[in-house]
């Protein structure tokens, strides 16, 4: 039922949003920024943002939780994670006002500062997936003649490729939800209805802004499980 329940909420909610529009009595510019076009364009900017600090936060997480579970740097494990946690346990807000502050205006220091907010779960979650392979198949891969990169690649990674995909679900979605904050920062998106409704007083493009950034949220968590389970190794 979750699998057709929760993108169907997503599409009504985006439907709504387009009728509540039309019937509640907008300004002219309300409805030019409330149009479809500009709605396309600023969720085009929402996503290019986000799937671009994903890609960062996935080259940098998994080769690092990787490294975190081999030989002499398993013992600082539990160090890096936890500063890799950092990240969620400050406020959103700061971290986006930071990169800005450091990279300047506009989308790079938004998606600096959003790689930093994701980065936990991934990191996290390929430490954990990896860990939690059964040292018996791994000993068994080695016995069979493979290098310790080939055990990790055709064993390991496989194995705990479920975990990690996870991880990276988790770090999407939030990184999804998060990116409205960078309109503040000038870096466009669907936030920038929410930042144009506060500063203009217009009640109706902020309720459709927050709206519209809570429905993408959740069709983005509905995509990256059926991508999760596609993923996932046959027979596991």
């Amino acid at each position: 039922t979750r699998w057709i329940l929760q993108p169907l909420v997503s599409e009504a909610a985006v439907a709504a949003c387009l009728i509540y529009v039309h019937v509640a009595g907008v300004s002219e510019s309300e409805k030019r920024s409330l149009g479809v076009p500009n709605l396309l364009e600023l969720l085009g900017q929402h996503m290019s943002v986000s799937v671009a600090a994903t890609v960062l936060t996935c080259a940098i997480g998994i080769p690092l939780g990787i490294a975190l579970t081999r030989g002499r740097m398993r013992r600082y494990s539990k160090p890096i994670i936890t500063v890799a946690g950092f990240g969620q346990a400050a406020p959103a807000s700061g971290l986006i006002a930071l990169g800005a502050v450091i990279f300047g205006i506009g989308e790079l220091g938004a998606i600096v500062a959003l790689t930093v907010y994701g980065a936990l779960p991934i990191v996290a979650n390929t430490v954990t997936g990896l860990d939690g392979v059964d040292a018996r198949l791994v000993e068994a891969g080695r016995g069979m003649g493979m290098s310790s990169t080939s055990t990790l690649l055709r064993v390991e990674l496989p194995l705990a490729l479920p975990v990690i995909v996870a991880g990276v679900r988790t770090a999407l979605v939030l990184i999804v939800g998060t990116a409205a904050l960078a309109a503040f920062t000038g870096a466009g998106g669907l936030g920038q209805l929410i930042t144009t409704g506060i500063k203009l007083q217009q009640s109706v493009t902020l309720v459709v802004g927050a709206i519209l950034v809570a429905a993408l949220a959740l069709f983005i968590d509905w995509l990256a499980r059926v991508v999760e389970m596609l993923a996932s190794p046959k027979g596991l």
